[in-house]
């Protein structure tokens, strides 16, 4: 029962320690995208439901193993009722995003790592002219990843994201909205470097302490000699404070093999 026991824990731990891994600090880089949902909004005068649109981006950081920083484009695209002829913003937001990202990782050894992260820079929103209204952008994030191995990860996760205020001009001057999103987005990360260095191979086995007793012909009693050689082996087991003793009595090939094996259990009772 005990040897079924001791197999049952055995296979249970094997699929533990498959999951330990030995993350190494590292460049990383990786590409994004998903679902984005702007949500309901006033433009220009307009009540504004846009569809559910998509984004896509990249990213580059640096893994402390734990924490995590990074630089991140994302580009989010929604289809909407509004109707502004000229104006980028016509039946449509595009928005990019640039921003600084801190993350921290929980269980970073594990294959499966959930996530918090929270980022801020700078947005770009379709207006009027070319390069859109310049807004200040920010996002919180929380994910889960799955470390493929030591350089692949995947990466799911939820994140809302904000900006100030947008303006577009109109016929009736320049009007400003409200900018709210929430994504899902999913990714895929290559951390540069090798894989950690396999650990040293264990120190050899010391071989065990023999000590060697002979004895005159014919005969089982401990000569001088003989007993200074077990009182060697008595310290020596002192000094190591446990010990496995084994006591094994030879003799030679004269004499019949029952009388040899009688003083051979002799010999080693001695």
């Amino acid at each position: 029962m005990k040897k079924a026991l001791l197999a049952a824990a055995a296979v249970v731990a094997l699929p533990v320690m498959a999951q330990a891994q030995s993350p190494q600090p590292g460049i990383y880089i990786g590409a994004e995208g998903g679902l984005n949902w702007l949500l309901n909004t006033n433009i220009a005068g307009v009540n504004v439901s846009p569809q559910t649109g998509w984004a896509v981006g990249g990213v580059i950081g640096y893994d402390f193993v734990g924490p995590r920083v990074e630089i991140e484009g994302v580009y989010r695209q929604n289809g909407t009722n509004l109707w502004i002829p000229g104006a980028a913003a016509n039946t449509q937001v595009g928005q990019l995003g640039i921003l600084a990202n801190l993350l921290y990782d929980f269980m970073p050894g594990s294959v499966i790592t959930p996530y918090i992260g929270a980022g801020a820079g700078i947005g770009f929103v379709d207006s009027n002219s070319s390069l859109g209204s310049t807004v200040f952008a920010y996002q919180g994030i929380v994910g889960v990843s799955w470390n493929v191995d030591t350089n692949f990860r995947v990466n799911l996760d939820g994140r809302y994201y904000g900006t100030s205020n947008p303006t577009i001009n109109t016929a009736w001057g320049s009007q400003s909205w409200s900018n709210n999103n929430f994504s899902v987005m999913l990714g895929l990360q290559f951390k540069f470097g090798s894989a950690p260095a396999a650990p040293p191979p264990p120190a050899p086995a010391v071989a065990p302490p023999s000590y060697m007793v002979f004895f005159d012909w014919d005969r089982s009693n401990l000569s001088a000699q003989a007993l200074n050689t077990i009182k060697q082996a008595a310290q020596a087991y002192k000094t190591k404070g446990n010990a496995r003793i084994t006591a094994t009595g030879h003799t030679d090939t004269s004499g019949s093999e029952q009388y040899n094996m009688a003083l051979s259990l002799r010999r080693a009772n001695a």
